[in-house]
């Protein structure tokens, strides 16, 4: 068996190369010669003769040749006349895996010392040929003779390979075949195999770089998050007792990304923001923000800035329901050392504010800060700015302590919402608040026109416009009118969601002095509360949000 067999290309000129093998060198020129007139046999003949090669070799040689200057028909040929498994038969070692460990392990040394050479090139030129199916675009016959390299190695190296005593090549050749038949199989539309390609990939003794690893792990992730395929669970036989199992494509996938972000903590991997954002959009699809916080908590100093940092936790902690952490954190982002006109900070400091009418008068600093930061730069973002500004005008307007500073607060917040609606013309969103300010400004007639409007907007498919309407129609004292409302938005909607509709249709019946109807339409809501309770759990009263 040949000790060194290489193809390089020497000097800074590329067409001159040359093959070196056994202490000999050969210049390419004869043998491509033989190549361009077809005559493959005689140039396998000149390379075996001109390096004493075996036929493997030198087809491989051959083959390697012909991918490399982009003859890819012409290279497939050449690689069509390896027998892959009788070379497997003549590379793999004779003892099986019943012999004493000391004696399996002097075989496989003897196996890196005089045929792992033969077993990278051959491995070499299936996974080339693997590589030129798939520029030919043949992607199901290109991923299995990937798959054939690996079946080949797992023979030859059947404990597992070896680490420091195999050849760089084929440690080389190993970990690209790893990485590229699970793209191959996503290519081919073999979804069920591309994740188990994955997984052989991740749970067999290949031998991996960290850098490959972890490029496996994260195209995993991205594989089992946005392929649109749910994955069968792992076999049993790769199940270890008492560990945790994946139930399915988004918990593997966090599992995954959460390896990824301890080998980024312990300094075994580079940082890549990239994992992090995957896993920011895998803990929010499941609601988990609170084991997103900890991620960014544990992240290394230096790797987000702070203020960046802040941010993040702040929409972890206002998706928990924390607005005042999320509040304070953002006022350390916005501190005049820091970034005080981060434009989205200042506007989702505003929102935040216009939740709680204690902190209204806050918010309308924060949202006109931001309209002021996204003047000239983003129509929309300055809509959202004259949005949450009238929302926060709105809320200082129903805590004010005169009719005058009420009357003048609420103007202003109609004014806003009205800016707001004039640069996002479609946003059904601010027609519906502006439905409500101007109901709450006792515009009656304008508010009206905005409820019809939302509900033409939405196709009539959400339930508080129907309620707007109804209240509105119900402060005109129209009674008759706003409980048909009512019942046709009743007809609508689901049975849990009728709660809200019940309550306001008891209270119309009271208010047309039919408190019989009243009480049994109290009776069918109560019954709801019931019903909710006893499949749910605990719930909300229902008054706490009329």
């Amino acid at each position: 068996m040949p000790q060194s067999t290489e193809f390089s290309e020497s000097g800074d000129d590329l067409a001159v190369r040359e093959f070196h093998g056994n202490g000999l060198c050969m210049n390419t020129k004869e043998v491509e010669a033989k190549l361009d007139e077809g005559n493959i046999q005689e140039a396998e003949s000149s390379l075996r003769e001109g390096l004493s090669l075996n036929f493997e070799e030198a087809r491989a040689l051959l083959g390697r040749l012909e991918y490399q200057r982009g003859n890819l028909e012409s290279a497939l040929r050449v690689f069509e006349g390896i027998d892959l498994h009788a070379a497997i038969q003549r590379l793999q070692p004779s003892v099986t895996g019943k012999l004493p460990a000391k004696k399996s392990r002097s075989r496989t040394e003897s196996l890196s010392a005089v045929s792992q050479h033969a077993a990278s090139l051959v491995l070499e030129a299936i996974y080339l040929k693997a590589k030129s199916l798939q520029k030919l675009g043949r992607l199901s016959e290109s991923a299995n003779e990937c798959k054939s390299v690996l079946d080949a190695v797992e023979k030859i190296f059947y404990q597992g390979i070896p680490g420091a005593l195999v050849d760089n090549r084929l440690q080389e050749t190993v970990g690209y075949a790893v990485e590229l038949l699970p793209e191959l199989w996503k290519q081919a539309g073999c979804y069920p195999e591309a994740t188990a390609s994955y997984r052989r990939a991740l749970l067999s003794h290949w031998n991996l770089d960290n850098e490959c690893c972890g490029r496996i792990q994260k195209a995993f992730a991205v594989h089992l998050l946005y392929s649109g395929v749910e994955a069968e669970p792992p076999s049993l036989a790769v199940q270890v007792e008492g560990s945790y199992i994946p139930r399915n494509n988004l918990e593997e996938a966090i599992l995954l990304l959460m390896i990824l972000m301890r080998k980024f903590c312990f300094g075994i991997l580079k940082w890549d923001p990239s994992v992090m954002e995957h896993l920011k959009f895998a803990l929010s699809v499941c609601g988990q923000t609170s084991v997103l916080a900890k991620q960014f908590e544990e992240i290394l100093p230096g790797v987000y800035h702070r203020i960046d940092r802040w941010n993040n936790l702040a929409l972890c902690y206002s998706a928990l329901g924390q607005n005042e952490v999320a509040l304070n954190l953002l006022r350390k982002s916005l501190h005049i050392h820091e970034r005080p006109c981060d434009l989205l900070a200042l506007l989702m400091a505003a929102k935040l504010c216009s939740q709680d009418g204690l902190f209204a008068a806050e918010g309308v600093g924060y949202a006109k800060r931001a309209i002021n930061a996204a003047r000239g730069k983003d129509e929309h973002l300055k809509s959202v700015g004259f949005r949450v500004l009238g929302i926060c005008l709105g809320r200082q307007a129903n805590a004010a302590y005169s009719d005058v500073e009420r009357s003048h607060l609420q103007s202003e917040a109609l004014k806003s919402l009205n800016s707001a609606l004039a640069l996002d013309p479609n946003n059904s969103d601010l027609i519906f608040e502006l439905g409500v300010q101007y109901a709450e400004h006792r515009s009656l007639n304008t508010a009206l026109q905005f409820a019809k409007r939302f509900i033409d907007a939405t196709g009539g498919s959400i339930m508080k416009g129907w309620r707007l309407l109804a209240l509105v129609l119900s402060a005109q004292q129209q009674y008759s009118e706003a409980e048909a409302v009512t019942d046709a938005a009743l007809d609508e909607t689901a049975r849990w969601d009728q709660g809200l509709l019940l309550l306001l249709k008891a209270k119309l019946k009271m208010m047309q002095s039919s408190p019989l109807d009243a009480i049994d339409t109290y009776r069918h809501l109560l019954a709801l509360v019931q019903a909710q309770k006893k499949s749910f759990g605990p719930i909300k009263n229902v008054s706490q949000v009329s």
